[in-house]
């Protein structure tokens, strides 16, 4: 049931009760915030009310971020007509008007046909009859050649704005230097795989990557160079992972990768992999052939805890990074071995 189809009193009580539950966990009191919740408690969306249950009892914070995604994945998923391009519009329009002019033009066929039907049942003269019709098959003929015609070249454009309008998505998701993901496509992935993970109980780890001394490189090389040691660490870390994993630009010369599904061991696993690669790569000066000092990396991995924030994830990630450089660089540190030395000692 939608909230046009129940009584005015009904609605009151599920306002009422959305209203209670925004409260109770600290959700903003905005139109799209009460629509979001309204459908929760009025059960409208299993999806929802499943995804909305499992961020509750594991403790999760209602954040805009999340508030915004609950909207967009589940109330209003498409966008408004206002955000169309003017282009989209325009070809929209040429189709409605072909298909107005075919569906007045099947009119006035069916009305001449009818005019022949008439004529036959009052015995006109057959040739007459039959010249008729086949001027009328005629035309009809023509007009859906020509509406063929008209619907292929618009199917065109369609197809025209639809390349463009995922260039500009890859792009908006995209960092330029590296071809990897920015930090608006890391955050969106790594909202979705926490939610996965609490919702099929599935293991979910992260990995962040620091370039040692690579001050140096720009120092002694030149920025170009300095690009060319992220371009190629990027490369790395892109081909070494798996299909289902992201991997991003997280900020100056650190790189992360999202892999779901890989527990801590996994996950440093290809972290090693990915660390040897990088060391056993070759560069020189594109300009000048010079060969260029190797690129190590130090690398950091954690595994998700059930409902922490990806603060928190990365966070630990950082400190497991942040022992790997202390220890000497060009190596792999996981949360577990910092665990294990403070215990330790």
């Amino acid at each position: 049931m939608n909230a046009e189809g129940m009584d005015a009193e009904y609605a009151a009580s599920i306002a009422d009760r959305a209203i209670g539950a925004m409260s109770q966990h600290g959700v903003p009191m905005t139109p799209r915030n009460f629509a979001v919740w309204f459908s929760y408690v009025l059960g409208a969306s299993p999806s929802l009310r499943q995804t909305i249950d499992i961020l509750v009892s594991n403790k999760r914070k209602f954040d805009p971020a999340t508030n915004r995604d609950l909207y967009q994945t589940y109330i209003d998923p498409r966008p408004s007509d206002g955000e169309l391009p003017e282009q989209l519009r325009e070809v929209i329009s040429s189709a409605r008007q072909f298909l107005d002019t075919a569906i007045a033009d099947n009119r006035d066929h069916i009305e001449a046909l009818d005019e022949v039907t008439s004529q036959v049942t009052s015995n006109g003269d057959p040739r007459s009859i039959i010249e008729k019709l086949v001027s009328e098959l005629s035309r009809a003929a023509s007009r859906a050649t020509t509406l063929e015609g008209n619907l292929a070249s618009t199917s065109k454009e369609l197809d025209t704005i639809r390349h463009s309008l995922k260039e500009a998505e890859e792009r908006s998701n995209t960092d330029a230097l590296t071809g990897l993901a920015n930090r608006r496509s890391l955050d969106e992935f790594l909202r979705t795989a926490q939610i996965a993970a609490m919702e099929k109980g599935d293991p979910l780890s992260v990995l962040l990557i620091d370039i040692d001394h690579f001050k140096k490189f720009n120092d002694s090389y030149g920025h170009q160079v300095g690009d060319q040691v992220l371009r190629l660490v990027g490369k790395v870390l892109r081909e070494s992972l798996r299909g289902v994993d992201l991997a991003a630009r997280y900020g100056g010369e650190e790189l992360i990768a999202v892999l779901p599904g890989a527990d801590l061991e996994l996950c440093a696993t290809a972290a090693e992999r990915i660390r040897c690669r990088i060391a056993e790569a070759r560069l020189t000066r594109r300009t000048t052939g010079q060969p260029i000092a190797s690129v190590t990396v130090s690398i950091g991995v954690a595994q998700f805890r059930l409902a922490e924030s990806a603060d928190a994830l990365v966070e630990r990630c950082d400190r497991a990074l942040y022992q790997a450089k202390r220890l000497g660089r060009n190596r792999t540190i996981t949360e577990r071995e910092i665990a294990e030395n403070a215990t330790a000692a």
